[in-house]
């Protein structure tokens, strides 16, 4: 049976020091001295609550500053989940204070018990619980019905929870029609992005209610927040072959000493980037098990909406994903089908995520000149997904095939539901406006010759 604490002979504290294996004879020092004053402190009071907490960083204050006191929490923290782990107490009163103000860090607790007046800082530490608002119930029931139906419903339910917490902040619209409840979450922002979260706010509201009540009439949504939305976005970067090549380029002789690899899969990840349209995510996520040489061909799976697609890629394509695999081979990468296809040399067991490559991707295009040194302007790697589009009418226009008839396969190629998704991917450029209208005039344009077809 465990002995309960606190114990006047301390060998609750000496068997958790001997625990931690503590290595520094100044850190041993240190712990020690301590817990002990901890101790002394719930000794003193006799009970291990948030008088205690209060009271013994007050004693502490007197003896180390401020930060080094609050650094000193974190060995009482991990004290007393011992202590609760092996039984010695029955509550953690860190623990308790957290799950109160609903929140996941111990810090902000240790914090408030150190200002002028804990009560009130407790009070604005305070978060609202998930859905526990007038209309939390029926909304943390839809979320559970979409998920349990295969959707991952995470921004829906992230919207939802933002209005729920507004809802807790305001108890006196908790009387209040839904009406008036959202004019007065509408009121909250003036910002055009807020427009399109109210939108679609009542958008999934009034799918929740109609769920549970057939007779309510739908609602016609109103397009007009999110094209004042859309006209703010940044418009996308069309890279040329041109630029393609030099990207390529600059890749393949990019400085890396420590990771003779590094270069090669910078080339290999930017070529499929581009030639399959991948997405960064998507490009992270592939395994050497999903490069099949036979068939020249890679499998993206589970990408956005949980699809899985099979990509055929063209010769020259497969010639450099060979050339890397086996590359890859030599630099002593794991042959595991489950492994990482872009293998990180430090970490040998590690893949490259997707924050990594879009760091490399900037560094490359900075050395190319087609982004400043820094800042956030400029093109993004997303903008390759958009220039292989673009490039693609361009080369269909160019050979006399027409777009229309190949949307289908291009938004499939993509992993979109439908063309509708692969039309947001279609700048018009220059180029593509010139093509265009050499079709029309070539095919189009015939078509509108009445005088021909009233002398016919």
């Amino acid at each position: 049976m465990t002995a309960r604490w606190p114990d006047r002979d301390r060998t609750t504290i000496g068997r958790y020091l001997a625990s931690l294996d503590l290595r520094s004879m100044k850190s041993q020092t240190c712990y020690r001295q301590v817990l002990n004053g901890f101790q002394d402190v719930v000794e003193r009071h006799g009970k291990l609550d948030q008088h205690v907490l209060v009271a013994w960083l007050r004693i502490s204050a007197e003896c180390w500053a401020a930060t080094t006191r609050l650094h000193r929490t974190r060995i009482i923290d991990r004290f007393l989940d011992h202590l609760l782990k092996v039984g010695a107490i029955d509550r953690n009163p860190i623990t308790a204070l957290r799950e109160a103000c609903n929140i996941k860090q111990c810090m902000p607790v240790w914090r408030a018990l150190a200002s002028r007046n804990p009560e009130k800082a407790f009070a604005e530490l305070r978060r609202p619980q998930p859905f526990g608002s007038v209309l939390g119930g029926v909304m943390a029931e839809h979320v559970a019905l979409m998920r349990n139906r295969g959707y991952k419903y995470s921004s829906q339910s992230e919207r939802l929870l933002r209005f729920d917490h507004f809802l807790q902040w305001n108890p006196a619209l908790q009387d209040q029609p839904i009406g008036v409840m959202l004019e007065h979450w509408a009121a909250e922002k003036a910002t055009s992005n807020h427009a399109v979260e109210c939108e679609n706010l009542r958008r999934i509201l009034t799918k929740i209610f109609r769920h549970r009540d057939p007779s309510i009439p739908p609602r016609r949504p109103d397009p007009r927040p999110q094209k004042e939305v859309v006209k703010h976005w940044r418009k996308p970067h069309i890279y040329s072959p041109a630029d393609v090549r030099q990207i390529l380029d600059i890749a393949r002789s990019y400085p890396s000493p420590r990771a003779p690899l590094r270069p090669l899969s910078i080339y290999t990840m930017l070529l499929l980037a581009y030639c399959a349209g991948l997405r960064r995510g998507e490009l992270a996520r592939l395994d050497i098990g999903d490069v099949n040489l036979h068939s020249d061909t890679i499998t993206v799976r589970q990408t956005k909406f949980f699809k899985t697609r099979i990509l055929p890629l063209p010769d020259s394509v497969m010639i450099e994903l060979r050339a890397y695999i086996h590359a890859r081979r030599r630099a002593g990468a794991s042959q595991d089908p489950r492994s990482g296809l872009f293998w990180h040399e430090p970490g040998r067991t590690r893949r490259y995520t997707p924050e990594a490559i879009t760091w490399l991707f900037l560094a490359v295009i900075r050395r190319a000149g087609l982004k400043p040194q820094h800042g956030r302007t400029g093109p993004r790697f997303h903008d390759l997904r958009h220039s292989m589009v673009v490039n693609r009418i361009l080369e269909w226009y160019r050979v006399g095939i027409n777009p229309q008839g190949r949307l289908p396969f291009l938004a499939t190629y993509l992993g979109h539901r439908d063309i509708n998704s692969t039309l947001v991917y279609i700048t018009v450029t220059q180029d593509l406006l010139h093509l265009a209208n050499e079709r029309f005039r070539a095919v189009g344009a015939p078509c509108l010759n009445l005088a021909q077809e009233v002398r016919s």
